[in-house]
């Protein structure tokens, strides 16, 4: 017997689109639901950010009473309704057999008894139905008294539900570190015995689950349950290698570098940036093969910032992050120790420095790096102060170019760099202001 609750949806545009689309289907003789997260976001007094819906009506059904549709998984019964200027992906109800490679179903057969699509889905807290007509919830599994307890349950046997789509591992441990739900024994237990069959995943399908877990507001807890089954050592072992490597108590009075990356996330708040959430992330990974101890028995990491940003290509490679998030993230933690002697700087390094085109990002990492180890932000503060009185940040087109160079008899080759580096820094320095200046410049330094 179905649990059944009243529950009204918030006034949206697009829960007023959605209801229009809710009311055609049905007018054609189909049924049809909200549901999975929308539905669970509902029951907890969350406004739903989109809709997902499941129906009795086939994918060509859907597509004849809504045209502009794509029927992007059209054997798997899901087609993405356009309407009104909104998405909706709109799920025929399905029944799966015969799961081989741990993420698709070999054998699908659609179903007019919406019930046993619910049975197939993850969490109890996902399987819940929404009649946005009558303003229901429909439980058919349990999931409004496991939001009531705050227990993330799997539908089913937790085995059978993770052994069809390994990526539900990862899943379990978003939702619990996202909701603040405690996953169930049974559950947990399940997945740290499990944890291998991770290495299977496709890794962008890896990589977009930490990227979902790093860039929300319970990032920390997130990472522990990942370490904590095991996970994490399977795909970012040079993080989960980060706990033990103790630091020097004058400088990190916090703990370890572990301890320390997660007080980061948790002093952070919401990560919206997925640079900064990596970079948070990786940035001191390169303290483990870096770990010294001093004749005073004192934690040095001599270089570590150069070892981590060495390691940071096998891991990009690994989680196939697009060549800008790597170089970016290489970047980022090759110089994240650069902050701490920016007082120092000329001013035409300084004003490179501001210039870079992720240099908000890599300051914010230091500002956190900083908050979550010694406490001082002089440094932030400073280069915010200049950033605010700058007019602009934009470095200036160089006086000369490379062709320039080629007419005063330079000849093409490492020179050049050299050449057009120094040029930038005097034009930063105001030492050269106009073409002729640069052109005595580059002829009086190089001969």
């Amino acid at each position: 017997m179905a649990e059944i609750c009243k529950i009204s949806y918030p006034e949206s545009e697009l829960f007023k689109s959605a209801l229009q689309i809710v009311l055609k289907v049905r007018n054609a003789g189909f049924e049809i639901f909200f549901v999975g997260g929308a539905v669970r976001d509902l029951v907890l007094g969350n406004t739903p950010s989109d809709i997902d819906m499941v129906t009795t009506a086939l994918p060509q059904d859907i597509y004849r009473l809504f045209p502009d549709s794509e029927m992007v998984g059209a054997c798997f019964g899901v087609v993405l309704v356009k309407f009104e200027g909104f998405v909706f992906e709109i799920a025929t109800s399905r029944e799966e057999r015969l799961y081989n490679d741990g993420r698709r179903p070999e054998e699908v057969t659609f179903t007019s008894d919406i019930k046993k699509d619910l049975l197939r889905r993850d969490f109890t807290v996902n399987a819940m139905l929404y009649d946005p007509v009558a303003g229901d919830v429909i439980d058919h599994v349990g999931g409004l008294q496991d939001i009531k307890e705050r227990v993330l349950r799997v539908v089913g046997v937790p085995e059978e539900r993770f052994g069809e789509d390994y990526l539900r591992m990862l899943r379990a441990i978003r939702f619990a570190a996202r909701l603040q739900f405690e996953i169930e024994p049974g559950a947990w237990e399940t997945v740290c015995r499990m944890a291998g069959l991770c290495r299977m995943i496709a890794a962008e399908r890896v990589r977009d689950e930490l990227e979902n877990m790093l860039c929300n507001v319970h990032a920390a807890r997130a990472l522990k349950l990942l370490k904590a089954s095991s996970i994490l050592s399977i795909w970012l072992p040079e993080v989960d290698a980060l706990s033990g490597v103790e630091q020097h108590p004058v400088y990190h009075p916090e703990g370890d570098v572990w301890v320390h990356t997660l007080l980061m996330f948790e002093r952070s708040g919401l990560v919206q940036d997925n640079l900064l959430a990596w970079s948070i992330l990786l940035h001191d990974i390169g303290k483990k093969p870096a770990f010294s101890l001093g004749c005073d028995n004192i934690p040095h990491f001599y270089g570590h910032e150069a070892m981590g940003a060495d390691m940071i290509p096998a891991i990009a490679e690994r989680l196939r992050f697009s060549r800008e998030l790597a170089g970016a993230l290489e970047h980022a933690v090759r110089y994240h120790m650069r902050f701490a002697s920016v007082m120092e700087m000329r001013e035409a390094k300084l004003k490179r420095l501001m210039a870079e085109k992720y240099f908000a990002v890599e300051l914010e990492l230091h500002r956190l790096d900083c908050l979550c180890s010694n406490g001082l932000t002089a440094t932030y503060e400073f280069l915010c102060k200049r950033m605010k009185s700058a007019v602009k940040l934009e470095l200036p087109e160089l006086f000369l170019n490379g062709s320039d160079l080629i007419k005063l008899g330079y000849k093409p080759g490492s020179l050049f760099k050299e050449i057009l580096d120094s040029l930038l820094d005097a034009q930063l320095d105001n030492t050269v202001t106009n073409r002729e200046e640069a052109v005595r410049f580059v002829k009086e330094n190089y001969i």
